[in-house]
């Protein structure tokens, strides 16, 4: 038997001195086994414990992912790849989706078409691009003057949010998942100051979707533009003002060059979840395991694209301001007239659209309590917190 706990095998005590020898013995045998008494070791210990029953009985899954982003946007793209990763790596690479950037499969406003039609098995976009199709495409991205993106999370995942987008999204032969959070974004670039709602009449602004349609009450012309193509409309004049995210992607884009006048709030997108569409006859083809992958790790890349934006703004919006950018907010008379337009606009869709006004009940009752629990708790904290700091 073994030596054990300082005792020979006759179960009487060694003396100090044999039990020093004794490990001096052990330690020398250790060593003198070599890289290949280890390795050997390694093996048998390796073979003793069965790779997952994942990687043993999964079937092998590829599918093409389309983006609505381009490449160079690494936090919106980036976001896309960050999810494929995920998935491969929790499925031991049964399971691979290659993303592609917009264009590659299908342009970018055509995403959820293609998975309509079964083009692609899954696209990551945001929802509202297809506002047009019908206007409760917005709810799985933003409204005007709807919810922040920690209370986003919080309707999606517990008050019904994404199970009444999945409802209207069967229509569409699309299962719906979240993918991506912005956080809240800016109101974006002008070449002129906003001072009164009066100069917002007839200013082409790239804004689509709903907020478009409510800022056309004002007298602007919407206009919806893929990321990539808004510089050059910008530059060309094409456009008088843009909207596209916050600080880290519109200095990467470089508005800043071509437009002086940088806006806040973007009221119509207190935050800004992107989505993940997958068709509905691939989705149920996918064994519950491999479901479960997805989704998770959808919420993994959500998690990781806020917190992305949330590290590189503040960086980039230093570089902003030494590019010599004019820091604007809008008026409050400009904001109550953007409100009170956005309620217009909300009044006939309740009497237009039953499909809208079933997820904007449920949608707007959680927001109004969600609001005041947020104000009592950190709004307060917030306000006190950025006095202190300010530099």
């Amino acid at each position: 038997m073994p030596l054990s706990n300082g005792y020979h095998n006759n179960n009487r005590p060694l003396s100090v001195k044999n039990r020093e020898f004794s490990l001096m013995k052990r330690r020398h045998f250790i060593r003198g086994a070599g890289a290949a008494g280890t390795a050997a070791a390694a093996a048998v210990v390796a073979a003793s414990f069965p790779k997952p029953a994942i990687a043993q009985t999964m079937p092998a899954v590829k599918w093409r992912l389309a983006s609505s982003f381009p490449k160079s946007l690494d936090t919106l793209y980036g976001g896309a790849e960050y999810f494929c990763k995920r998935v491969s790596a929790m499925t031991d690479g049964k399971f691979d989706i290659a993303p592609h950037a917009a264009g590659q499969l299908v342009p970018a406003l055509q995403v959820a078409d293609a998975v309509q039609n079964k083009t692609i098995e899954i696209g990551h976009t945001a929802s509202y691009y297809y506002f047009g199709k019908d206007p409760t495409f917005a709810f799985a991205t933003a409204i005007p003057f709807g919810l922040n993106t920690r209370q986003m999370n919080a309707w999606v995942a517990h008050h019904g949010g994404n199970d009444l987008m999945n409802e209207f999204y069967k229509d569409y032969n699309i299962h719906h998942l979240p993918a991506g959070h912005t956080g809240a974004q800016m109101g974006g670039w002008f070449r002129k100051e906003i001072k009164t709602v009066d100069d917002l009449k007839g200013l082409k602004m790239r804004i689509g979707g709903f907020a478009g349609v409510v800022m056309s009450r004002l007298g602007v012309v919407p206009q919806q533009i893929a990321g990539g193509d808004i510089y050059p409309a910008l530059e060309k004049g094409t456009i008088d003002a843009c909207e596209w995210v916050g600080p880290y992607d519109d200095e990467k884009l470089g508005f800043h060059k071509v437009a002086k006048f940088y806006y806040s709030p973007g009221w119509w997108e207190g935050s800004a979840m992107l989505s993940n569409m997958v068709n509905m006859e691939e989705w149920n083809k996918l064994p519950k395991t491999y479901q479960a992958v997805v989704e998770s790790a959808g919420i993994d890349a959500m998690n990781w694209m806020t917190a992305k934006y949330d590290a590189q703004n503040p960086g980039s919006l230093k570089k902003l301001a030494q590019a010599d950018t004019q820091f604007r907010e809008f008026p409050a008379p400009v904001m109550d007239a953007c409100y009170n337009a956005a309620q217009e606009v909300y009044k006939d869709l309740l009497t237009k659209n039953a499909k809208f006004k079933k997820i904007y009940d449920n949608y707007t009752a959680f927001q109004k309590d969600a609001v005041q629990w947020f104000q009592f708790a950190e709004g307060g904290f917030d306000r006190f917190m950025a006095r202190k700091l300010r530099g």
